[in-house]
């Protein structure tokens, strides 16, 4: 299976190749659609040249990075304070795993311990990280033990919930339905 976040193919097979581009896809997936933010990646990879690095990204100058991001057209609606945050992502990131996020889950026990790992991550609260451990699950195979039960209600199967259930441009139509159900319900209450 190939990742679609993006629905652009030179973007989604960066998302497919590169661990970092994918965790800064998913710390950009706030506030704009998630095409746009699942691009971002491709887009700052593409200004610098190369694909990313979280050492390169730790160690940017911050106003040249934020400069970087909100060059025409802008990788997020907020740059700046987006700059910081996948600053701060990628120096926690050369901190904890020397700079290879897939030892997140490549070196966790349980589904338990990915999502604690997941949480830990700069920009990342209990949903996003659920979100981003049932994706790698449903998606990229990375499937330890009770994987499911620590993604939560994203980890169930067959679900149109978010990010992780996006395989085609028909599946994105069914979690935007689904999310906008979700909204509709929450108003009523």
């Amino acid at each position: 299976m190939r990742i679609q976040l993006a629905q652009r193919s030179e973007a989604d097979e960066l998302l497919g190749r590169s661990p970092l581009a994918l965790l800064v896809g998913m710390l950009l997936d706030q506030q704009i659609p998630m095409e746009w933010a699942f691009t971002g990646p491709y887009t700052i990879s593409q200004r610098l040249g190369h694909d990313l690095t979280a050492t390169e990204i730790a160690s940017y100058d911050p106003e040249a990075f934020t400069a970087l991001l909100a060059e025409k057209p802008a990788v997020h609606r907020y740059p700046k304070s987006m700059a910081a945050r996948v600053q701060q992502l990628a120096a926690y990131l050369v901190e904890q795993y020397d700079g290879q996020p897939e030892r997140i889950w490549a070196e966790a026990a349980d589904g338990k311990e990915l999502l604690k790992r997941l949480m830990a991550l700069p920009g990342y609260g209990k949903q996003k990280a659920q979100i981003f451990l049932a994706l790698l699950g449903k998606q990229l195979g990375v499937q330890p033990s009770g994987w499911r039960e620590a993604a939560g209600l994203y980890g169930e199967e067959g679900s149109h919930r978010s990010v992780a259930d996006v395989v085609d441009a028909d599946s994105l139509t069914s979690v935007r339905a689904a999310k906008q159900e979700a909204k509709r319900a929450a108003k009523a209450q």
